[in-house]
């Protein structure tokens, strides 16, 4: 019996997000330029024509993929917790359980951070987690719970020391991961 025009396109909307969403491991672990499609659709396990058939180009699919990296690396959620009432110390300390949560337990969520960044190194992405980051540096240096320095660097150097555990957990099975506690001592006074 035929499938149906609704299952067909079903099927072509499942197709097209498995290849977004094993692609975006792909392309976290290997960047753009270690990235043949070749390689690609072995990874996904369909034929390279397929993603052809999705998406016109390499640049295209990894445009598609950036587009979305913001969300699955949880922006919007950095940006509420940026806005809460509360004490620096406080939303730094949600901030990096939130993060260490979501590296241990979403695969997703690593890559986004990833992609983000990669994005941002390449100044294709605004680097809204260390401003927001910053803003909460500031505040807290203002209430004597963050360390003294340039916020501007210590915002990357928090943001870097997350980067790093979410590409070590990309790549490696066994990854041990640091404690939020620890996270967040990055950037509070003892």
């Amino acid at each position: 019996m035929p499938k149906s025009q609704e299952r067909c396109q079903e099927i072509r909307e499942e197709t097209r997000n498995l290849i977004i969403k094993k692609s975006i491991l792909f392309f976290a672990r290997n960047g753009f330029a270690g990235t043949k499609i070749s390689d690609l659709s072995k990874h996904i396990g369909i034929a390279q024509g397929t993603i052809y058939i999705y998406f016109k180009s390499k640049e295209e699919l990894y445009s598609e993929i950036f587009s979305i990296s913001d969300n699955i690396a949880g922006n919007d959620k950095l940006l509420l917790l940026s806005k809460l009432p509360i004490p620096s110390e406080q939303k730094i300390k949600k901030m990096s359980g939130y993060v260490i949560k979501n590296l241990k337990e979403d695969e997703m969520f690593a890559a986004g951070i990833a992609l983000y960044t990669q994005r941002m190194l390449e100044g294709q992405a605004e680097p809204e987690f260390y401003k927001l980051t910053e803003k909460m540096i500031r505040q807290g240096q203002k209430e004597g719970s963050v360390v003294s320095g340039n916020a501007r660097k210590l915002s990357e150097f928090y943001w870097g020391v997350v980067y790093l555990y979410a590409v070590k957990s990309l790549y490696t099975a066994d990854s041990v991961m640091i404690s939020s506690s620890d996270l967040a001592r990055v950037l509070l006074e003892d």
